[in-house]
């Protein structure tokens, strides 16, 4: 690992022999003697570094590899191929001051007693990462204010909501204030508000202790709202690795002009750029211009048609992605 980069990965693998056979009495039985298997390849050759304090898109549809390279990541995994350092350690290896420096949160995983209030799990955690009393009592006073857990944290677990549990799954996973955070859809399921919390609650995590985050997500909101860099893997294989808004620049190098107008079906729009659809209820008509030539186009509507509003956007960044992983 180079002094620049927290994690270093190179041509990182994952194959799982899978079982398989055709459907069938005669099929099931003869699989009792002769059992057939495929490879199939989770992670394939995927290379990656990323420096200290960044926070990182992790990106691809269901079943790309994304928690695969995680997992591998954290030490639950073992690679086929390949070679990985996070802060100067081998993850697999699980070593004890590796493990205390890192946390792996999914969204859809449960890593709170379910019977018990959230602050006996909290306080089980304080005796496993050997915490003294009076650092766990500040971390949970931080941890309290970032997250307003208040008396949630005294319910058992099987009486709070989805965004008050995974509130303290994150509080569970940062009681020991790791510097790496591996966070695998920490916000899936929950409603717009709680999603926000959370975004807000990572952004000031990582600016008070510069810590280093990867995130799955298939919100593009999470996405957008806290990572300029995105890694894009698609087939176990990685596909684009860059800022966010080069991305957009290289897939769709267009421009999306509102145009307020009334009675807008009595004017021919179609000279100045091609139709594309907007919001639901969007009283605005959009219209898809390559990006070079936005201000000339946005002059001459203004020039020539009855406009009483405009606007010039990006693409949405959905968009973009949905075209990245079709491409």
């Amino acid at each position: 690992m180079t002094i620049e980069n927290i994690i270093e990965v190179k041509d990182l693998s994952k194959t799982y022999k899978v079982s398989e056979r055709d459907s069938g009495f005669k099929a099931a039985v003869a699989s009792f003697f002769k059992r057939k298997f495929k490879d199939v390849k989770a992670v394939d050759h995927v290379h990656f570094s990323i420096r200290p304090g960044e926070m990182v898109g992790f990106l691809g549809p269901n079943g790309a590899g994304k928690t695969t390279t995680l997992k591998m990541l954290s030490g639950l995994l073992n690679p086929t191929f390949g070679h990985a350092k996070v802060m100067g350690y081998t993850p697999w290896e699980l070593r004890g001051e590796y493990l205390s420096a890192i946390t792996l949160i999914m969204g859809q995983r449960n890593r709170l007693s379910w019977d018990i209030p959230a602050a006996d799990s909290f306080l089980l955690n304080q005796a496993i990462y050997r915490i003294g009393d009076i650092e766990y009592k500040q971390t949970m006073r931080e941890l309290d204010e970032l997250l307003e857990l208040g008396d949630v944290v005294k319910k058992p677990v099987r009486n709070l909501s989805l965004g008050e549990r995974m509130k303290c799954e994150l509080a569970a996973g940062l009681i020991h204030r790791p510097s790496v955070l591996f966070l695998d859809e920490p916000t899936i399921g929950l409603d717009i508000t709680a999603q926000a919390r959370i975004r807000e609650f990572l952004r000031e995590y990582n600016r008070r202790y510069n810590a280093t985050i990867i995130l799955t997500s298939h919100y593009m909101a999470d996405v957008t709202a806290l990572c300029e860099r995105v890694i894009l893997i698609h087939h176990g294989k990685l596909m684009y690795d860059g800022a966010l808004a080069e991305l957009s620049r290289k897939i769709a190098p267009f421009k999306v002009i509102g145009v307020g107008l009334e009675n807008a079906a009595d004017y021919d729009l179609t000279g100045y750029g091609e139709r594309t659809v907007g919001e639901n209820g969007d009283a605005m008509v959009y219209l898809r211009v390559p990006a070079e030539q936005a201000t000339s186009v946005t002059s001459r509507l203004l020039a020539e048609l009855p406009i009483h509003d405009i606007t010039i956007a990006d693409p949405p960044i959905e968009s973009v992605i949905e075209q990245a992983f079709q491409g």
